[in-house]
């Protein structure tokens, strides 16, 4: 799935995932931050720092997270009126 969904012909960009999310979907799949930091070529510190929300990361390491977290079967749900999260695809 890309980061950017086509609206009217234009690109935009998807809703940024959350440290929560990110957090959820690494139980989710029973990920340890070496695990997720291996996958997406993120280090282990800026993932801590993600997590924690001592950071915003830049757009292509959000990229290379929800990369290697759909990739392991994670999809991030939207805000929808009952806040995001993440669940696993049936596909996996």
């Amino acid at each position: 799935m890309s980061l950017f969904v086509t609206l009217a012909r234009r690109n935009v960009m998807k809703k940024d995932i959350t440290p929560e999310q990110v957090r959820a979907a690494r139980a989710l799949l029973d990920w340890s931050r070496e695990n997720l930091a291996d996958a997406s070529g993120v280090t282990i510190r800026t993932l801590a720092r993600i997590e924690s929300a001592q950071t915003v990361p830049r757009e292509s390491t959000l990229e290379a997270l929800t990369r290697a977290l759909e990739h392991a079967g994670v999809e991030f749900i939207p805000a929808n009126g009952g806040g995001p999260g993440v669940r696993l695809s049936r596909s996996k």
